[in-house]
C-alpha cells in the first residue's frame, strides 16, 4: 500500500530524503514544505525530474504554526524534520497528536532528550519517532550498532567521520552544505563520551590527533559535540568506551579553535556602540558566504568505525570504512545522500512496522543488520572486516 510523506525543510537534505522516499519508500505523495515557497517548489520539481514522477509537491509553511503543521500531518503516514533542531520538539508533539511516524536530523542533545521523554505518549499513539538521524550522528551510530551486534561482547567503540570538499580551496579548505548553525552547534559546548564505563563530558576542540585515511593522507581529528547522541544512554553500563571525533583537512583545527577562544560561538548578545548582537550571529554573517557550498560543489564523506570486543572467546575487532562521493547522476552531494537517506530509510522502516514504537535512539529503533542491508542496496559502498587482534 502506497504511503504519504511530509518533509519539513526543502533544503539539500530534505530534497535527498524526498528522492529516497519516492524511489524506495512506495510513496504516493511527498510534500516538501518550507518557509520559502519557491524553494519548496524548486525542490519538488527537481525530485520529480530525477524520479520521472509527479509524486513530489512543494508548499509554503511556517513550522512555528502548530495548527498548520498538524493539518499537514493529519493525512500523512510519516514525516521528516529537516529544519533547524529547535523546531523538532514541537513537531514531535504534533506527530504524536496526529499519529504520524517521524524522524529528524537532530543537532542538539538536550532537544533529543526532551523528545525521548515523550516516548510513552508516542507508543500509546502507535508511532515511532527516531531523532538525530543523518550522517553523524545517524549512519555512524547505525554502523556502530551493526558492529556491536556482530560481536559476542562489545567493549570499545571508536568513531571518526567528516564531510569534506573533494577539491579544498584555501584558506578555509572546507565548505558547509547544511544550515551553518548546525556546524557552530557541533563546534560549541561539550561532547558526551563513555570512558572506562563512565559517562564524561569533554570540551569541543580537544584531544587533537591525526590519522591516515587512504587515499586522502593525513587528516585532523578532534572532539565536537553531538556525535554520540542517544548512544550514551543506550550503552551506559554496557560498554567501556564510546566516542566520536570529527575529521577535517589539516589546518582546520587551528582556525576554528581560535574562533571559539575568541568567543565567536557565544549566543549571549554583546553591545557595541548601542547595537546588540550575539557573537554567533555576527560570526555566521561573516563566515557563511565564504564557505557556503554552491550548486557545483562536489564533496566526499568519510566514516570509520572500530568496535572491539570478544567473539568466540577471543578478542576481535570490527572495522568499517565508508568513502562516499558526490553523485554526478543525481547531482546530490555525499552529505545529502548519507544524511537525507539515513533519515528517510529510518522513516520507511517505521511506516513498514519494522521499528520500535515510542521515541527511540537510532541504534535501538530498528534492527541494525536490516538497516545496513538497506544502506547497501542504495549503492553506499562499505568495506568491513571482523578479525582477531
Amino acid at each position: 500500500m502506497s504511503k504519504r510523506y511530509a518533509i519539513f525543510g526543502a533544503g539539500r537534505q530534505g530534497t535527498a530524503s524526498a528522492y529516497e522516499l519516492i524511489v524506495h519508500g512506495d510513496a504516493s505523495l511527498v510534500t516538501l514544505l518550507d518557509k520559502d515557497e519557491d524553494a519548496a517548489k524548486s525542490a519538488s520539481n527537481k525530485v520529480n525530474e530525477l524520479t520521472g514522477s509527479r509524486v513530489a509537491v512543494g508548499r509554503e509553511i511556517d513550522v512555528k504554526d502548530k495548527k498548520e503543521v498538524e493539518k499537514v500531518l493529519k493525512d500523512t503516514d510519516g514525516c521528516i524534520s529537516a529544519v533547524p533542531y529547535y523546531h523538532n520538539l514541537e513537531i514531535s508533539e504534533s506527530a504524536i497528536k496526529t499519529k504520524t511516524h517521524m524522524t529528524d536530523l537532530g543537532g542538539n542533545e538536550q532537544v533529543v532528550r526532551n523528545q525521548l521523554a515523550l516516548s510513552r505518549e508516542a507508543k500509546k499513539a502507535g508511532i515511532s519517532i527516531i531523532p538525530d538521524c543523518g550522517m553523524g550522528p545517524g549512519l555512524t551510530g547505525s554502523l556502530a550498532a551493526y558492529g556491536i551486534h556482530l560481536l559476542d561482547e562489545a567493549q570499545d567503540v571508536y568513531i571518526w567521520d567528516g564531510g569534506l570538499p573533494q577539491n579544498p580551496s584555501p584558506p578555509w579548505n572546507y565548505q558547509v552544505t547544511f544550515h551553518i548553525n548546525g556546524l557552530t552547534n557541533e563546534y560549541d559546548g561539550e561532547a558526551t563520551f563513555i570512558r572506562e564505563g563512565q559517562v564524561i563530558n569533554l570540551p569541543t576542540f580537544t584531544e587533537y590527533e591525526t590519522m591516515n585515511f587512504p587515499p586522502f593522507g593525513e587528516l585532523e581529528a578532534f572532539v565536537t559535540s553531538g556525535g554520540t547522541s542517544t548512544a550514551i544512554l543506550t550503552y551506559k553500563g554496557k560498554l567501556r568506551t564510546y566516542q566520536n571525533k570529527t575529521l577535517r583537512y589539516p589546518g582546520h583545527f587551528a582556525q576554528f579553535s581560535a574562533f571559539k577562544l575568541l568567543g565567536l560561538f557565544d549566543q549571549d548578545p554583546l553591545s557595541l556602540d548601542g547595537t546588540k548582537m550575539a557573537p554567533r550571529d555576527f560570526f555566521h554573517t561573516l563566515l557563511e558566504p565564504k564557505i557556503r557550498a554552491d550548486e557545483t560543489f562536489q564533496d566526499i564523506c568519510l566514516l570509520r568505525v572500530l568496535v572491539q570486543g570478544i567473539k568466540d572467546e577471543k578478542p576481535h575487532e570490527f572495522k568499517a570504512d565508508i568513502v562516499d562521493r558526490y553523485d554526478k547522476k543525481t547531482g546530490f552531494t555525499s552529505m545529502q545522500r548519507l544524511t537525507g537517506w539515513h533519515a528517510a530509510i529510518m522513516l520507511e522502516m517505521a511506516v513498514q512496522d519494522r521499528s520500535q514504537k515510542g521515541v527511540h535512539g537510532l541504534e535501538t529503533a530498528v534492527d541494525p543488520v536490516e538497516f545496513m542491508a538497506e544502506i547497501k542496496k542504495r549503492g553506499i559502498v562499505m568495506t568491513e572486516s571482523l578479525d582477531p587482534y
